[in-house]
């Protein structure tokens, strides 16, 4: 039986929810569509962004409205010209059995008066940006004074942007017997004072702790100094082939920077600012939905409202100047229920900040080391093992086999995986053993459980199992503690990829480690566990900031090129294209770089096509 049954909809939203493919409601869903269906009331529900909540509102209002009548019965405001279209198509899709309901958005961008003249064949539901609102209001082209329900979705947002008085005199041309729903991630002064103002005793919903963080999300953050700010993230990339996120800078000379930066390197990015016409926001929304870029870096104001299943991470380049942000920030990925992975770049002077956004969001933050140049190696090296493993085999190859097979037939099967492999891995070792590791010094005691300094006896372990066997770094570091009958800081840095991991622990532990899990059995599947080749040391001979405490990234597999995308990254590296040399580009260089030598050639060359 589904689940939304039980909550009191009618048989034609059943019906739509059905060929949604949805089956539980979320929390503040089971929560919000009884008490809206049950009677008409004011109310403020405080949940996360990528909770659900435009089907907790969106389905008691269709269940409302009176399709036989033409006249506007609803409002929706919202932040953004996107989040007012996507809202919009979500109210057809879940109406699409109800015949007779009109939904039209109205935004900015487009043509003010196409908009008057939908509105005017009869539209029930109008979703609105609150500016092109007030505007067709001032202009006498839209009529609100009769509605019956007004809709605040992200309201922090909308108030964060500067809507306030837009918001303030729409909701004074409203009828005051309505009933107001206010939807917000987080409770401000100013979101107050609107629920004081315009709403009668309104009932609260609130979702987890009022202004708390998703639980889906974990929170990392990485100190380096100021200057390796660039070089970290492009680490961070390079450390996870299947990344798909948002990078968030604070200005939008900020986000245009390193939004070129990371395409002259080589990487599928893109910059999304204010800037930019419509037209062009509009082009790289539809090249991120399609994962044709891999890192999106935009401002505050011009992602809000994005909503793309399966971002993998947030990346905070810098933090925002109002701490809040950061949890719409957060809020982009571990969206429907998924895993996701919050990231901070931090220097030493902004620690600080990483303690009061803990107060607000309360979830604490695990410290980390940016990834040395071997690790990345050994990451890059068993994901390239992997994607092999996995690939398509497309038989139009055939054809061309016996002569390859003649090429190759004085090469053993050891001597064939090995230079094939090193195609792609000598390339990499050649670029990362000549570059220094960016670990700034610890944030030390900045926390009582402040990660191990120094991990002098440390043992790291390649075991190959991963994010595709539905583990993160939690659930992961939780599996092994009780496997092998561990204390709860005797397993570390566990980093979580596809299909494989590496963990940490104290020397003491490893033959009880080796013993233990290469004779365990999972599924049927044998456990394969190695000591890691790659120490912890970087090419200087120094000890890495083994941390301890989780990390693992949770990535997307990129098999079969996801939902009919052909992929056209390098093996190694996966999220960029192109082929540079690695001293023109300032990072590995790809394929096709072969015949130079990597780390001292300065000469440019055009990127793949």
């Amino acid at each position: 039986m589904n689940k939304f049954e039980q909550l009191g909809l009618n048989e034609s939203l059943l019906k739509a929810i059905t060929d949604l493919g949805f089956e539980n409601p979320s929390e503040v869903q089971e929560k919000a569509i009884p008490l809206l269906l049950e009677k008409d009331t004011d109310i403020v529900a405080l949940a996360q962004t990528g909770t659900g909540k435009t089907a907790a509102f969106g389905f008691p209002l269709i269940q409302k409205i009176d399709p036989e009548n033409r006249n506007t019965q609803a409002l929706i405001l919202s932040p953004t010209r996107e989040l007012c279209l996507q809202i919009t198509n979500e109210i057809k899709l879940y109406s699409k059995y109800i015949k007779g309901i009109h939904t039209v958005a109205v935004y900015g961008g487009a043509s003010i008066t196409e908009q008057a003249r939908e509105i005017k064949r009869g539209a029930q539901i109008i979703v609105a940006t609150p500016g092109r609102m007030q505007d067709m209001i001032n202009r006498g082209l839209v009529n609100v004074s009769k509605i019956d329900y007004c809709i605040l979705d992200e309201a922090d947002e909308m108030l964060n942007m500067g809507f306030y008085d837009d918001i303030v005199n729409i909701l004074s041309t409203s009828p005051d017997e309505k009933s107001t729903w206010l939807f917000s991630a987080t409770m401000p002064q100013e979101v107050a004072r609107i629920a004081k103002e315009f709403m009668r005793k309104p009932l609260e919903i609130t979702v987890g702790h009022k202004n708390s963080g998703s639980s889906t999300v974990s929170h990392e953050f990485y100190l380096v100094n100021a200057r390796d700010r660039y070089e970290a993230l492009k680490r961070l990339a390079d450390a996870n082939p299947d990344i798909f996120s948002v990078v968030f800078c604070r200005t939008k000379r900020d986000t245009q920077a390193v939004a070129e930066k990371l395409i002259e390197d080589g990487y599928n990015a893109a910059a999304l600012h204010g800037d930019l016409s419509q037209a062009q926001r509009d082009s790289v929304m539809k090249s991120f939905r399609n994962r044709q870029i891999q890192m999106l870096v935009a401002t505050d104001v011009a992602a809000r409202g994005i909503d793309v299943d399966n971002v993998t991470h947030v990346v905070n380049y810098q933090l925002p100047d109002e701490i809040e942000t950061y949890n719409h920030r957060s809020g982009r990925t571990g969206r429907a229920g998924k895993l996701g992975t919050s990231i901070v770049i931090i220097t030493k002077s902004e620690l600080r900040k990483i303690s009061a956004i803990e107060r607000i969001i309360k979830q604490k933050f695990e410290e980390k080391t940016i990834p040395s140049g071997m690790e990345i190696c050994e990451i890059q090296l068993f994901h390239l093992a992997n994607r092999i493993k996995d690939v398509e085999v497309d038989h139009e190859i055939d054809s061309y086999l016996p002569a390859i097979y003649e090429v190759m037939k004085d090469l053993s099967k050891e001597e064939l995986i090995k230079k094939m492999v090193s195609v792609e891995f000598n390339r990499f070792i050649n670029y990362y053993k000549k570059n220094r590791d960016l670990s700034s010094q610890s944030a030390g005691d900045r926390r009582e459980s402040s990660p191990r300094i120094n991990d002098g006896g440390a043992v790291r372990y390649f075991i190959n199992i991963g994010s595709r066997d539905n583990y993160d770094w939690m659930s992961l570091k939780d599996f092994l503690r009780d496997t092998l009958g561990l204390g709860r800081d005797d397993v570390f840095k566990v980093d979580v990829k596809e299909g494989f991991s590496f963990f940490n622990t104290d020397a003491e532990h490893s033959e009880k480690v080796l013993d233990i899990l290469n004779s365990f059995q999972m599924d049927g599947r044998r456990i394969n566990v190695e000591i890691s080749k790659n120490d912890g040391r970087d090419n200087s001979g120094r000890r890495d900031h083994n941390n301890r405490g989780g990390g693992g990234f949770r990535g997307n597999s990129d098999r079969g090129g996801r939902g009919g995308e052909r992929r056209s990254e390098s093996s190694f590296g996966g999220g960029r294209s192109g082929a540079r040399s690695a001293g023109s580009a300032g990072r590995p260089p790809r394929r096709g770089d072969s015949n130079r030598d990597s780390s001292a050639s300065r000469e440019r060359r055009p990127r793949r096509s």
